[in-house]
């Protein structure tokens, strides 16, 4: 793989435009450096999205195949805002005695009170929440009421006959009140399709009348870990081996960015196995192989991927950890190709580089409309020193106060797993940087 470092932002740009030309239905450029129009790589027709139908409990990070439309007018009366005394305006604002002819209280309908109409010269109590009776134009709240003295005072556990708004105080039409339909008339779509579904959503389709959402179904992520030293996790490994970290890793980082991960068993450094692994592989939607993708004598991934007819569109990005990355796709019979990223081996190289690129695609996938990767601002905790080299993504912790701060992790290296647990983010330190003053504004990765 013959081809040039790519800055992040140019490795970005290539993701990007797959993923409008994966929308599209069309070809995209293979070499950022080359002549777009005379290197062309053809996708394939994208096949619509499926769909399935799931109870809304479970539809929580699901993503929205139907749009979420009001059933009835939102809010289907007019609402109090505030609990207190539905009145007249103009009466209010006399900030004379009114006499209290009507209580209404959560779920009870206006007009089985009395005529249903609020008089001249009359309030009704009310609470938040409640419709507004006719004939009400706003309502003043309880703390701003003053009631007549009677032996049925407010201690009394009666209320009072009359009440008045306290002066200097005085009401505007409409105060207090949210007027039916302001919210939403029926019939409008409130969440269009490509939304990821969470408790608001849940709520918004809860008070639409929806029992079951219309969702897309979830991607499906072969993952494929290499190396002579993969033990499985279960298993005690010998004093050159590893266990295999990566594989449920990514399954962790799949299921987050709303994928369906298929972990295959973990192949050792061996042709015939790589090529059975990628074979495999190629009903999923999307493949991601960790390791043997740098440039040792046993990093045969990139020759197995040749093998299968992969095309690449870059093969090594200026960051670090994650330089090797690469990402392509390959060629499949009968229907579009699959795209796949080869990620480094080690795991924190994996997370930054599958945050980076990855999850941009399989948010794509998943027909997710949220941006991938998301980024923040944060004041740096202490200093930064070392010499301008790569985009670095350093393990971070951030408070996500309101000040908003973030700490260096300490470790050692891509290879250092616990640092990378008690992180929650990356620093972002750009190319040139050779230090980084405390309580600087940085970018961090969120992850």
């Amino acid at each position: 793989m013959a081809s040039p470092l790519l800055s992040y932002a140019e490795a970005a740009e290539q993701v990007h435009l797959f993923l409008l030309a994966l929308a599209e239905g069309r070809a995209i450029p293979i070499d950022p450096h080359g002549d777009p129009a005379s290197l062309l790589e053809p996708l394939g027709n994208a096949p619509e999205a499926p769909s399935e139908l799931v109870p809304l409990a479970d539809s929580a990070g699901r993503v929205l195949a139907s749009a979420i439309r009001a059933d009835r007018d939102l809010p289907p009366f007019p609402r109090s805002t505030r609990d207190g005394f539905a009145c007249r305006a103009a009466e209010a604002s006399t900030n004379q005695f009114l006499f209290v002819a009507g209580h209404i209280r959560a779920g009870q309908d206006p007009g089985t009170i009395g005529g249903g109409v609020l008089g001249p010269g009359e309030l009704w109590e009310i609470m938040t929440g409640t419709p507004v009776p006719e004939g009400a134009e706003a309502v003043f709240m309880v703390e701003h009421a003053e009631h007549s003295a009677s032996p049925a005072g407010p201690n009394s556990g009666v209320v009072p006959d009359f009440v008045r708004l306290i002066a200097p105080r005085v009401l505007q039409p409409g105060e207090n009140i949210v007027p039916r339909g302001a919210e939403a008339r029926a019939g409008d779509a409130l969440v269009l399709p490509g939304v990821r579904i969470g408790a608001a959503q849940i709520a918004l389709a809860a008070q639409c009348g929806y029992s079951r959402l219309a969702v897309l179904a979830r991607p499906k992520v072969a993952i494929l870990s290499t190396g002579d030293e993969l033990v499985p996790v279960e298993t005690t490994p010998g004093p050159s081996q590893i266990r295999n970290s990566n594989s449920p890793m990514l399954a962790a980082l799949v299921a987050e960015a709303g994928g369906e991960a298929i972990v295959l068993p973990a192949v050792p450094d061996h042709e015939d196995a790589l090529d059975e692994a990628i074979r495999l592989a190629m009903l999923a939607d999307l493949l991601l192989i960790t390791g043997g993708i740098s440039m040792g004598r046993f990093d045969l991934v990139e020759d197995a991927l040749t093998r299968a007819g992969a095309r690449f569109f870059f093969g090594g990005v200026a960051i670090q950890p994650g330089k090797p990355v690469a990402f392509g796709q390959l060629p499949r019979l009968g229907t579009r190709s699959l795209p796949f990223f080869a990620l480094p081996g080690n795991p924190i190289s994996s997370a930054v580089t599958f945050h980076l690129f990855a999850a941009p695609l399989l948010a794509a996938l998943n027909g997710d409309s949220g941006p991938k990767p998301r980024f923040a601002l944060a004041r740096l905790a202490g200093e930064w020193r070392g010499k301008p080299s790569l985009t670095r993504f350093l393990p971070g912790r951030c408070d996500f106060a309101a000040g908003t701060e973030v700490q260096l992790v300490p470790w050692q290296g891509s290879g250092d797993l616990a640092a990378f647990a008690r992180s929650n983010c990356f620093v972002v330190v750009h190319a040139e940087a050779s230090e980084i003053a405390a309580g600087s504004l940085v970018q961090i990765l969120l992850t």
